[in-house]
């Protein structure tokens, strides 16, 4: 995350997406990016009047935070034109886009927001609410499963656990096939690893045995006062998994209202650890 990219806020004119770009320009105060604020319409005729719109806006916020507020009106949909945009432009850190939880709006709720997110070669940060009054994210949750995409993750958390001096809090999935235990072990022991070859601060927890991996990450978030949830999207995600529910989009929409970071396994590998 290199100063003088790009953070990008979908924008939609609602609530939602102002709370978004609170936590944008947070973002951007620290790593010394710039935002974007896109819009998306279904077609040319409206492109006009949303960029008038959109760059009043964008304007105001500028002024607002003195940080560089650009727009970006597109014609397309949300579930492809996002991930379109990140692909084509490698100077977008992140995407952080307002979500409606488990009520709402349903193109921006459950499902529906996990159906945009992994579309992204940009890693996602979803939120609900406003950011607190703190800057730094100091208490940063990381689930640990038995899937070895657990590892495309710890980029993020060396990033922020250096950059914010954040602690990561990883959350062990309790499991009791013997096989499954030895790969969750051995994806918790490569974590610890790379956290202390670059000094990030850890600790570790189990979840609590319920059954369900991401409702027992939600809690120990909860309980601890989190302010990031940071995991991984299902790999080749498919049409029965919006149907049925793939876990993360549970930890997407969760009732704690805790911001989430979504990464996309092979894609939003912007830099590697030999960055630091």
């Amino acid at each position: 995350m290199e100063a003088g990219k790009k953070i990008v806020v979908p924008w939609d004119f609602t609530d939602k997406a102002e709370n978004a770009l609170a936590h944008a320009v947070k973002m951007a105060k620290v790593l010394d990016n710039t935002i974007v604020l896109l819009h998306i319409v279904k077609k040319d005729k409206e492109v006009d009047d949303a960029m008038d719109r959109l760059k009043e806006r964008a304007s105001k916020a500028q002024e607002e935070t003195g940080i560089e507020t650009t727009t970006l009106v597109k014609v397309g949909t949300i579930f492809t034109t996002i991930g379109e945009f990140t692909e084509d432009n490698e100077d977008i850190n992140l995407v952080i886009m307002g979500t409606h939880g488990m009520k709402g709006l349903q193109k921006l709720t459950g499902s529906w927001a996990l159906k945009v997110i992994v579309s992204s070669h940009a890693p996602f940060i979803v939120v609900q609410d406003s950011p607190t009054e703190k800057v730094s994210y100091d208490k940063i949750v990381f689930p640990v499963n038995f899937k070895s995409e657990n590892r495309e993750k710890l980029i993020w958390a060396i990033y922020f656990g250096k950059i914010f001096k954040a602690k990561i809090h990883f959350v062990k999935q309790d499991v009791s096939d013997r096989s499954l235990v030895k790969k969750v072990n051995q994806n918790l022991t490569f974590a610890r690893k790379y956290l202390s070859k670059y000094n990030v601060d850890y600790e570790i927890a189990t979840a609590e045995k319920s059954g369900n991996f991401a409702q027992g990450t939600i809690n120990y978030a909860k309980e601890i006062e989190a302010d990031l949830m940071l995991i991984m999207t299902t790999k080749n995600i498919g049409t029965i998994d919006y149907v049925m529910g793939a876990s993360e989009q549970f930890i997407i929409a969760n009732t704690a209202r805790i911001p989430v970071m979504c990464v996309n396994p092979r894609k939003a590998q912007n830099f590697s650890l030999a960055t630091f």
